[in-house]
């Protein structure tokens, strides 16, 4: 004769086997989901217009021919005359350039009339702000408002100005924004503008992702790791960081010690040997499915250090993110 215990043994088996079940196969369900979404790609690419800043060298240079070679009529933004002439050398010829300083009004209105006539009634598909530079970088007490500005300027006034003045061909394409922040807009690791132009990027692309999805404008912010680019050229941090120590009055210097700029000047060169990536296609081909990707992503990492190491010390009690960017960088040791 069967207890009514035992019946409910095997009911309460049966019930955890399901649960294990579901536990298991949700989060393959969703992840395959994920995939699939992710891989949907758009579709006439050969009839659309993207305009790429900061095309002489780094990110901009390999994504402008990166896209070109994909279809994409693309319009490259360079600061030099040498520059935009070596880019269309390596480039097939529907691609464009033209020249663009984003610090300067005019010269941003100009492209902007140059793309308005490439464009035409199709509008403008696709926009990634990528001109940036870091230096002056360092301590903060070594640097000066216009510093500050010099900075400023470029990585976060100038993606404010360019993306405003391209937003009417924009919203006429229904198109893309790609804007080009850092992890170090996650994680203030030294002082001067670089960081907070990226703290900016991030929120300024937030808001006009927010405030542009009703006309079907796209929003994706890149945060990249450590890469070998003009902005972490070794050589030009460690000129820079010898111009802001030679103009610090001598009582200053005295409460850093007599080393600590050298001992800076280590720290630094090790971060950048360690940690930069020579391989800037993991940046390029975030761009690319920006871009490309019928549903692109709101923020892409790119680079190992980005995924695996400054992105979750971001989340992290500041405690702990002090406690390793002391690692990093020397303490000052009065004289």
């Amino acid at each position: 004769m069967v207890t009514e215990e035992e019946h409910v043994l095997p009911g309460l088996a049966q019930v955890y086997a399901y649960i294990f079940s579901y536990t298991f196969l949700l989060p393959v369900a969703v992840f395959v989901i994920w995939y699939i979404r992710d891989s949907m790609e758009i579709d006439d690419i050969d009839k659309k217009h993207v305009v790429i800043t900061g095309c002489d060298s780094g990110f901009g240079n390999l994504a402008a021919k990166q896209l070109d070679r994909q279809g994409f009529h693309v319009i490259a933004a360079c600061l030099s005359e040498s520059g935009s002439y070596e880019l269309s050398k390596a480039a097939s010829p529907r691609l464009k350039t033209v020249l663009l300083n984003v610090k300067d009004s005019a010269s941003i209105d100009r492209a902007v009339e140059m793309v308005r006539r490439e464009t035409g009634e199709r509008g403008l598909y696709g926009l990634i702000n990528n001109a940036g530079v870091s230096i002056p970088i360092g301590p903060t007490e070594w640097l000066q408002i216009e510093d500050f500005r010099k900075v400023l300027d470029v990585n976060f006034m100038g993606v404010v100005e360019v993306t405003l003045k391209f937003l009417p061909l924009l919203k006429k394409a229904k198109g893309r924004v790609v804007n080009v922040a850092s992890i170090l807009g996650r994680l203030s690791l030294v002082g001067g503008a670089y960081c907070p132009s990226k703290w900016g990027v991030e929120a300024f692309s937030d808001s006009v992702r927010r405030d542009m999805r009703h006309f079907g404008i796209k929003v994706s912010i890149i945060e990249p790791g450590f890469f070998k680019t003009n902005v972490t050229r070794l050589d030009l941090i460690e000129d820079d960081l010898q111009r802001l120590w030679d103009r610090l009055p001598d009582d200053v210097r005295a409460t850093y010690g007599h080393s600590y700029l050298e001992e800076y000047k280590k720290s630094q060169s090790f971060s950048m040997t360690l940690l930069c990536s020579s391989d800037l296609s993991k940046v390029s081909n975030c761009m690319q499915h920006a871009l490309m990707a019928k549903y692109p992503r709101t923020r892409y990492s790119a680079g190992w250090d980005a995924k695996l190491f400054w992105i979750p010390l971001s989340y992290m009690p500041a405690f702990v993110g002090d406690f390793f960017i002391d690692i990093l960088l020397p303490r000052p040791k009065q004289s």
